[in-house]
């Protein structure tokens, strides 16, 4: 890691080596470590913001031109973005960010990267339908093929086969996935009081966090794009006309030196802040020396940790969970599972009542956490399920959602549920706990160990949702309701009859 230093040093970067060493944890890779005791607020490193690789920054697309750039579709997606570090590593040394691309992994544990064998172990858990490799192949061949075969000039056919494959194309993606942040430009001068009142944290779902001590980035944007117009600004102001909430792709960007922390479920102790010409990393509470150096990913599920990152979170759980795994874990409920049920009992054509579900609530799929309680989306949609023909009718009118009231025939419905969707994974929460139990989880592979702890983490919460619904189901039977009442007014008859004798 010394060249690199070396590299970030020679590009105005700060890094404090009396502080901190770069240097590789097991389980965890390379990482940061405190070389002494660091109290809360002590800057650690300061990235100077033209070295952020961004479609902002790289020259490529004012080499390209706006409405090439527009053609093709890269100011899109990541795809830019990923064009933009295929070119800067095409340049060798003459690319600013040589030293920088030179030391990234080649290699990575995500399942983008898998065998059709290790993905099966992953059936049944959100990960599958989130890995997005066909849709990122469609990119390649449809966006940036095209458009690096529009210019010799700037991607010599030499080049094609060394730089541009879609192996490169996937490798380049993987670590925006798993290393970018979001930048944003920084605020113009009548913006900047704002956004200091603001100071709301920014956290996207694909990147790491970063917070705003104003926005960001401020460099010369004419200086960045070889003196073309704002090719990507111009571009993107066409896309926001067309779809406002879709994120701005220019906004995502590598960050050198902050891409090296390491994160793990509420151990973050320090965090990237915005300033007006950088990004710093600051301790964000005292750091013990020999302690590592955790930033945040924003504590998401093994699901996403896995997808993104290629690792997974082991800590205790919290109650009603017991043992180790991730307390930010989820299962995902989808809602034609759960209508596949309904209309099992339900004689009416469910189809009008989904459709005006899915406009009025806009949410197909249903989040269980791991304190194992009914998502209030899910019950007020299996109330909908099972409204009267004139009750349907009355509430499509309101144009109001169904109150989230359980009930045992609620109840009864999400019982089948989640007995099915645990069904949907190929081995049972016991097989999973006994592959890894001590001497037996060191014989696995890294990917089917990860594969695991993601399954077991999901299948925990449906054992545990369900296992609540069912006290709460039998609570609500009319069996056990009327021995509450009969013990109800055996008590009653025993006070009325003490309080006889007392008259006596």
């Amino acid at each position: 890691m010394d060249a690199f230093v070396n590299w970030f040093r020679s590009q105005n970067g700060f890094f404090d080596a009396d502080s901190m060493d770069l240097t590789t944890f097991f389980g965890h890779g390379r990482g940061a470590m405190a070389l002494r005791d660091i109290s809360e607020g002590h800057t650690l490193f300061t990235i100077p913001r033209e070295i952020t690789l961004s479609t902002r920054t790289s020259s490529l697309p004012g080499l390209l031109g706006r409405g090439a750039w527009n053609e093709f579709g890269l100011g899109r997606g990541w795809v830019g973005l990923i064009l933009c570090m295929m070119w800067e590593e095409s340049q060798g040394s003459q690319s600013k960010w040589s030293g920088y691309m030179s030391s990234l992994p080649t290699a990575f544990d995500t399942p983008m990267f898998w065998n059709d064998g290790d993905l099966q172990e992953l059936q049944g858990t959100a990960v599958v339908d989130k890995i997005g490799r066909d849709e990122a192949e469609r990119d390649y061949h449809e966006k940036l093929i095209p458009a690096i075969k529009s210019r010799a000039d700037l991607f010599p056919a030499e080049s094609i086969s060394q730089f541009y494959t879609l192996e490169r194309y996937h490798i380049m993606g993987s670590l925006i996935l798993s290393r970018s942040f979001h930048v944003e430009r920084w605020n113009s001068v009548g913006d900047e009081e704002d956004a200091a009142h603001e100071n709301e944290q920014k956290y996207h779902a694909n990147s790491m966090d970063v917070d705003d001590e104003a926005q960001s980035i401020a460099v010369d944007q004419d200086t960045l794009l070889g003196g073309e117009d704002d090719v990507v600004e111009d571009t993107l102001a066409d896309q926001e006309a067309d779809e406002e909430d879709v994120e701005n792709s220019a906004d995502v960007a590598m960050v050198p030196m902050a891409d090296l922390l390491n994160a793990r479920f509420e151990s973050e102790n320090a965090k990237l802040f915005y300033e007006e010409r950088d990004l710093k990393m600051v301790t964000t509470r005292p750091i013990k020396v020999g302690e590592q150096i955790w930033n945040t990913y924003g504590d998401p599920p093994n699901s996403d940790l896995l997808r993104r990152y290629g690792h997974v979170d082991l800590v205790p759980l919290r109650q009603p969970l017991t043992g180790e795994g991730n307390p930010g874990d989820i299962v995902e409920i989808r809602a034609d599972l759960v209508v596949s049920v309904a209309s099992q009992t339900v004689a009416e054509d469910l189809q009008a009542r989904v459709d005006w579900w899915l406009e009025e609530a806009d949410d197909d799929t249903f989040v269980i956490l791991t304190d194992c309680q009914l998502p209030n989306e899910l019950v007020s949609f299996v109330r909908l399920l099972f409204l009267s023909q004139q009750e349907w009718e009355k509430t499509r009118a309101k144009s109001k959602l169904p109150k989230p009231k359980v009930d045992s025939v609620v109840l009864s419905v999400v019982m089948q549920v989640l007995e099915r969707r645990l069904r949907e994974y190929p081995t049972t929460i016991e097989v999973d706990e006994a592959l890894l139990a001590p001497g037996t989880v060191d014989s696995l592979s890294l990917n089917k160990k990860h594969a695991v702890i993601v399954r077991l983490g999901e299948k925990r919460i449906l054992c545990g949702t369900l296992q609540e619904t069912r006290k709460l189901h039998e609570q609500m039977s009319p069996a056990t309701q009327g021995n509450r009442d009969k013990k109800r007014a055996r008590e009653n008859n025993t006070e009325s009859g003490r309080g006889k004798r007392a008259k006596r």
